[in-house]
């Protein structure tokens, strides 16, 4: 039975190992990448075995291509089935994208056309996933920097549909509805309007580089004041969820992260006054 997870998190980084197995942190819950954990031995799953005695932990990948065109990886369904059950995460994440094609990976999370032939062929994909690993699928809104002539919808209406079409979840990258409503020219609160509240189980903040006309998503700075911002609306509308920040290149020490995790807790109190979030 997978552990019931709340409050306020940080992604899991090698960097960090030491910190978490030498003293207890001020987090609640760890989010570990996938991909990092999918063999059998070796350093990093010794210490996650190790660290997994201490903190709850969900499961956060960057591979499965659910928009893809190919097949669903098998054996990489299998391995992430095996390190569930391994580690028991309260859910298992991943992005609404796609990474490549004709078994090619591209090691990048590239947008979808907002289409209804696009939500049909996620339909099959995403029951396939979340009958393989007995749970719901929970799916993270990418950033994106181009958009398809095809669209025939928003972004937030493709979400809410896929949403209720499925019975997916939502990991709300909060950071990347704020990077594509720079890079787009739409307004970021209608994105987080239309979202569905009950289906909403976590939320990711991290920074982004600023270029002026355009920001990239890059979870190689501190969370911005604009995001902090749109952060304390989204807790407005949708009531205390989850939250962790997101980093993952010029790692800070760890009591850095923590500084802004404490104000994730400050700015989500003030913006609900309670901080418990459905399990």
């Amino acid at each position: 039975m997978h552990e019931p997870v709340c409050g306020f998190g940080i992604g899991l980084r090698s960097e960090h190992y030491r910190d978490f197995i030498a003293t207890p942190q001020r987090v609640d819950w760890l989010e570990l990448i996938s991909e990092n954990y999918l063999v059998a031995g070796g350093k990093p799953i010794h210490h996650l075995d190790r660290i997994r005695r201490d903190y709850p932990m969900v499961m956060h990948g960057v591979s499965l291509s659910i928009g893809g065109s190919d097949p669903l990886d098998r054996t990489y369904l299998q391995q992430l089935r095996d390190l569930t059950e391994r580690i028991q995460p309260a859910w298992v994440s991943d992005h609404l994208c796609w990474t490549g094609t004709s078994s090619l990976n591209l090691h990048d999370l590239l947008p979808l056309p907002y289409t209804e032939a696009c939500l049909r062929h996620l339909e099959p994909r995403v029951q396939q996933v979340q009958e393989f690993l007995g749970r719901p699928l929970v799916l993270e809104n990418v950033s994106s920097y181009v958009r398809f002539r095809a669209d025939e919808m928003s972004e937030w209406e493709f979400i809410a549909e896929l949403v209720r079409r499925t019975g997916c979840e939502l990991l709300l990258d909060v950071n990347n509805v704020y990077v594509s409503s720079v890079n787009h020219g739409f307004v970021a609160q209608s994105f987080i309007d239309a979202m569905p509240a009950a289906a909403v189980r976590q939320i990711h903040l991290a920074g982004h580089e600023d270029h002026g006309a355009y920001l990239i998503d890059t979870h190689d700075q501190p969370v911005c004041d604009a995001v902090w911002d749109l952060y304390a609306y989204t807790i407005g509308r949708l009531g205390p969820v989850a939250t962790m920040i997101e980093r993952d290149d010029d790692i800070p020490p760890l009591e850095s992260l923590l500084a802004e995790l404490d104000r994730a807790r400050r700015v989500s109190s003030t913006a609900h006054g309670d901080t418990r979030c459905a399990a």
